[in-house]
């Protein structure tokens, strides 16, 4: 069989690595509007998003949502939006791109009490589905197109 890396670069997709946390989840950096950061790779994650601490950090402009939130953290959660920013992953990078913002807080509690490393947020299906996603575990890293 052919090397996957090969084939899916000829294809014209960008490989992104990830690390696998203490708490098994799938982390990786980003740069949100050029500023890096660190973030959850969740395949069950609808959309993207940040914490309301981080508005400031990646330089967004929010704006109020009717959307609320929900997750392992519960449901019902206010949320913010922000749209057109720059997201970039490794070499594959998307504009106008569109955040959802809300309280991470029970996230990186829960990564804290496991004695893991904080996240900014996580990057969610929205990403792989525009990306066109092959996520290569034994590889510990992505693809998108």
């Amino acid at each position: 069989m052919e090397n996957l890396y090969d084939t899916l670069k000829d294809k014209g997709y960008k490989r992104i690595k990830f690390k696998i946390s203490k708490t098994q989840h799938l982390l990786i950096k980003a740069k949100i509007n050029g500023i890096e950061g660190n973030f959850i790779l969740d395949t069950g994650a609808s959309n993207s998003c940040v914490g309301f601490e981080s508005i400031e950090y990646f330089n967004l402009s929010a704006a109020d949502s009717e959307t609320k939130a929900a997750g392992a953290g519960g449901v019902g959660m206010l949320t913010q939006a922000s749209l057109k920013n720059n997201l970039k992953l490794g070499r594959w990078s998307t504009k106008n791109f569109g955040l959802v913002i809300f309280d991470m807080s029970h996230v990186n509690e829960a990564l804290r009490q496991y004695k893991a490393k904080p996240v900014h947020g996580i990057i969610g299906a929205d990403v792989l589905l525009k990306g066109k996603a092959i996520i290569d575990y034994y590889n510990n890293c992505f693809y998108l197109k």
